[in-house]
């Protein structure tokens, strides 16, 4: 004889499961004591929204679903901001919580709360278990609908008396390899029709792009065509650097230096776009057409409708693509003239001896080698950083500009440094969006990892303000306290610099990755740039557009 927590902590290791993120309750502990007797860790959070979170990034970065484990009731719905994350965010998760007994009721209503139907709304499917037979197919189900195109987070409830019932053996179903449509040749043909006959083609990589299945052959579509292309701030470092035909990141919808590509662009092949992301540009009358490749079929919008798709597994639809146009297209590289000017415009002022964005960001990149791993909370440095900071690899800058929820940035970080503990990974965190979640420093404490903390400090929600500012409201109600993060820092048992000579930034950087653990480097910054560059000069350049 066996229990249901038995079944389902087999059914998750036959899906590969090494860890589980979360906090249990006294609804788990059949689950807990399963756990324990398993392979699969238990990676005890201080927050249930941190460990959606984190197994929401386990499953971005290995494309495999992550886990994590609550009670019921307050500790399951805990995981909204975290399913809502993983939902618009396309990654794939697999949430599990508690409940009271289904079968008899001691406790009445005590903290029961209908947590599959509040999840509904926030997942691919929510389903209460209701039988340990059910416990394979339904873990196999939840696995394979969180993983499929596109992917997101799945949620299970599994009662007490469900997980305590013993019940006979129930075999396990052996995972199969997902496998994705292909585009059909009359899709690949109008589409290579289009891209031909462009007079000023421009590639554009989206947050799809990004999958871990997707880079080599995304590498590859740039350099048989020699088509200058700009990426999403999801799609950031799906292109190697070396190609020299990048020509800048969609950090705005609209009027940034990038975007002088855009308007002059009469073809845009868009490559995974997702429209979850706010809009990397504005399709409208007298604008150039688009050609959708992508996992699944274009999202319409009032903003986005391409006039031609390509759909199917990405890899295979930019081979066969490339098989059409290679040596085919003698206007591939005409908006490539504007792509100087485009990154120096972008890079300007980056070494002034303020503590500028340009600034943070240009001594950051300087310490991440080309594998580091930056992962953003949000805020208005994430404009910045979306801007001006180059990857070279996919993955290695995590911003989420879909729910672009504030406090995922240290958990995040915390799970890029467990499966990456050989590269350097750095969490970037405004003071607002640190203090959401910085409790978990202990639990990176606790773990040994290797981690540098940002903390950029404002002393006010400053993206909040920023628009305050720029639509004439007065300055009022977006400013707070903060406590001596240094000691912060220590009093979890990391360690902590305050940094406030610019030019000792970049030390203080070095220091805190070689000298291992967890280590938290507060800075100041100055978002007088914000008025400066992301209003007054982009605002200079518009009768420029309007006159061309």
């Amino acid at each position: 004889m066996t229990k249901g927590s038995d079944l389902l902590v087999a059914a998750l290791e036959n899906e590969g499961v090494d860890r589980i993120f979360g906090i249990p309750g006294e609804e788990n502990l059949d689950v807990v004591e399963s756990i324990r007797k398993s392979s699969i860790e238990l990676v005890l959070t201080r927050h249930e929204q941190a460990a959606a979170f984190m197994a929401a990034t386990y499953g971005r970065l290995t494309g495999k679903p992550g886990v994590c484990l609550t009670t019921l009731g307050p500790g399951a719905l805990n995981l909204s901001t975290g399913a809502a994350y993983a939902l618009l965010g396309a990654m794939p998760m697999v949430m599990i919580t508690g409940q009271k007994g289904i079968l008899s009721s001691r406790q009445a209503r005590f903290q029961v709360v209908d947590v599959v139907a509040s999840m509904k709304p926030l997942t691919k499917l929510a389903r209460q278990i209701v039988s340990p037979q059910m416990i394979p197919t339904t873990v196999r189900e939840a696995f394979r609908i969180a993983q499929e195109e596109r992917p997101g987070p799945v949620h299970l409830e599994l009662p007490e008396d469900i997980a305590a019932e013993e019940c006979q053996e129930v075999a396990l179903i052996a995972p199969h390899q997902l496998e994705l449509p292909t585009a059909s040749e009359a899709a690949l043909n109008r589409a290579a029709a289009l891209i031909t006959a462009a007079k000023r083609p421009l590639l554009m990589f989206g947050a799809a792009a990004s999958r871990p299945r997707s880079t080599s052959d995304i590498a590859q579509f740039v350099i048989r065509t020699r088509i200058p292309f700009f990426t999403t701030q999801m799609g950031k470092g799906t292109v190697p650097g070396g190609t020299e035909l990048y020509m800048g990141t969609a950090a705005l919808s609209e009027r940034d230096y990038v975007h002088e590509a855009i308007e002059q662009a009469d073809l845009i092949v868009t490559i995974g776009h997702d429209t979850i992301e706010k809009p990397p540009f504005i399709m409208g009358k007298g604008g150039p057409k688009v050609v959708h490749i992508g996992y699944q079929p274009a999202t319409v919008e009032q903003v986005y409708f391409p006039q031609s798709e390509v759909i199917g597994d990405i890899g295979p639809s930019l081979k066969a693509l490339a098989d059409r146009l290679e040596g085919k297209l003698p206007n591939a590289q005409a908006l490539l003239h504007l792509r100087e000017r485009i990154l120096e415009r972008i890079a300007a002022r980056a070494t002034e001896d303020r503590f500028t964005p340009q600034r943070l960001v240009h001594d950051i990149r300087e310490v991440m080698p080309h594998d580091g791993i930056l992962a953003l909370d949000n805020g208005m440095y994430k404009i910045w950083f979306a801007r001006n900071y180059r990857t070279r690899m996919a993955n290695t800058l995590l911003l989420d500009n879909a729910l672009a929820t504030m406090g995922a940035g240290l958990p995040s970080a915390m799970v890029a440094s467990m499966l990456y503990p050989e590269r350097r990974v750095m969490a970037i965190c405004g003071d607002g969006g640190f203090m959401m979640n910085s409790q978990e420093l202990e639990t990176a404490v606790r773990l040994k990892l290797n981690l540098v903390v940002l903390v950029i400090e404002d002393n006010a929600y400053g993206m909040i303000r920023w628009k305050q500012a720029v639509d004439e409201f007065p300055d009022f109600g977006m400013t707070f306290g903060n406590p001596d993060f240094v000691k912060y820092a220590e009093s979890y048992g990391a360690r902590g610099t305050r940094v406030d000579d610019i030019g000792q930034f970049k030390k203080v950087l070095e220091e805190a990755f070689s000298g291992g653990g967890v280590h938290l480097v507060n800075v100041p910054v100055d978002y007088s740039e914000n008025e400066r560059v992301l209003v007054k000069e982009l605002r200079e350049r518009l009768p420029a557009i309007l006159e061309a």
